[in-house]
C-alpha cells in the first residue's frame, strides 16, 4: 500500500499534538479547519488506521499517531538541520532555534548571551521558552525543543550535557522581617508566612509546589505576580516573603530594601545543565549558541573566582 504525506502532513500532526486540538493545530500550521480535516482523513485512508481519537475536549493521538508524531518530529529537525548547514550558501532562508530553560536561566543569565547571539546571527530565529526541569529533559528527548537547560537533581538519561552555571534559592524578606536577622533557614519554615509567587506558568512556581506536596504542607500565596523584580517590589512593601534565585535577589537588593537568607535545604543550589540529543548531530547555527553558553558560563566561572584560571 502507497503512503502519501508531505510535509504540510507532518507539521500539522505535530501541531494537532502539541495542542491537543485540530482547530489550533490547523491554526498553527497556517490552513483551514476543513482543508487540515481532509488531510487528516487522506492521512489515516493512505497509513490504513485511525491517527486521532476525536472526543468533545478535543483530540488526542492514537498509538499509530504518536508513532506518526514521533517520526515527524525527527524528520523535521533533519529538515532544519539541512536549512542551517546550506544557510551560509542561500541567503533568505532562515534557521529557527527551540530553546526550553528554567526560570532563573531564562530571567538572569540568557538575555546577553541571546542578545550576542541574535547580533551574531540575524537570520535565525529563537523559540524561547520557560519549562520546568523534568519538562525539558521530555522535550529534547522527544525532539520539541533543540537545547534545553535544567536546573538541579534531574535525569536527563540518554542525553548528551554540558555543566552551565549554577545558582541558589533564598528567601527574599523585607529587612525589617523577623527572619531577616537570619544566617539561613530551611524552607518548611517559611511556610508559616505569606509568599509572593511567580505566576502559575514559571518553572519557580511549579518546583516549590512540588516541594510543598512532599512536605504536605500549603503554599500561602498572597499574590502572585510576572517577574522577579516586581516580586522584590512586593516583598519591599511587605506583602509577603519570596523565595527567589540569589542573583535575582542580590541584584534587586543594589537598590531596594530586601533581606536575603540562604536556604539550608539542599535542593536550594542548583546546577545547570545544557542538554540536546546529540551537539555533532546539530546544525551549525545551534552549535554556535552552544559554544556562547559555554564560554559565558566560563567567564562567570572566572568572575566569581579570580586568579584561578579559566575551569577545564
Amino acid at each position: 500500500m502507497a503512503m502519501h504525506f508531505d510535509l504540510v502532513d507532518l507539521r500539522l500532526m505535530v501541531h494537532i499534538a502539541e495542542a491537543n486540538s485540530l482547530t489550533r493545530g490547523a491554526e498553527a500550521s497556517h490552513i483551514s479547519l476543513p482543508a487540515a480535516s481532509t488531510r487528516i482523513k487522506n492521512l489515516e485512508e493512505s497509513i490504513g488506521t485511525k491517527l486521532l481519537y476525536r472526543t468533545s475536549q478535543g483530540v488526542t493521538l492514537t498509538p499509530p499517531g504518536q508513532a506518526f508524531v514521533h517520526h515527524a518530529r525527527a524528520v523535521l529537525g533533519q529538515i532544519e538541520h539541512l536549512r542551517g548547514d546550506l544557510q551560509e550558501y542561500a541567503k533568505g532562508i532562515k534557521g529557527h532555534l527551540r530553546v526550553y530553560a528554567n526560570t532563573t536561566a531564562l530571567g538572569e543569565f540568557l538575555p546577553p548571551v541571546l542578545r550576542s547571539y541574535l547580533l551574531a546571527h540575524p537570520d535565525v530565529n529563537i523559540d524561547l521558552r520557560e519549562r520546568l526541569s523534568n519538562d525539558i529533559i521530555r522535550a529534547v528527548t522527544e525532539g520539541q525543543t533543540d537545547i534545553g537547560i535544567v536546573a538541579g537533581l534531574v535525569r536527563t538519561e540518554s542525553l548528551e550535557t554540558i555543566p552551565y552555571r549554577s545558582d541558589r534559592l533564598v528567601l527574599v524578606l523585607p529587612r525589617s522581617h523577623a527572619l531577616a536577622a537570619r544566617s539561613t533557614i530551611e524552607f518548611a519554615d517559611t511556610l508559616d508566612f505569606d509568599h509572593v509567587g511567580l505566576h502559575e506558568s514559571s518553572a519557580i512556581h511549579g518546583f516549590l509546589r512540588q516541594v510543598c506536596d512532599q512536605l504536605h504542607r500549603p503554599l500561602k500565596l498572597r499574590i502572585q505576580v510576572g517577574n522577579f523584580e516586581a516580586a522584590c517590589r512586593m516583598i519591599e512593601a511587605s506583602v509577603g516573603v519570596a523565595i527567589l534565585p540569589e542573583s535575582a535577589a542580590r541584584r534587586h537588593a543594589l537598590n531596594m530594601a530586601i533581606a536575603i537568607v540562604p536556604l539550608s535545604d539542599a535542593w536550594a543550589i542548583r546546577a545547570m545543565q545544557i542538554c540536546v540529543r546529540s551537539f555533532d548531530a546539530l546544525p551549525g547555527f545551534a552549535r554556535a549558541l552552544v559554544d556562547l553558553l559555554v564560554a559565558d558560563a566560563r567567564a562567570a566561572e572566572a568572575a566569581d573566582h579570580p586568579g584561578q584560571g579559566s575551569p577545564t
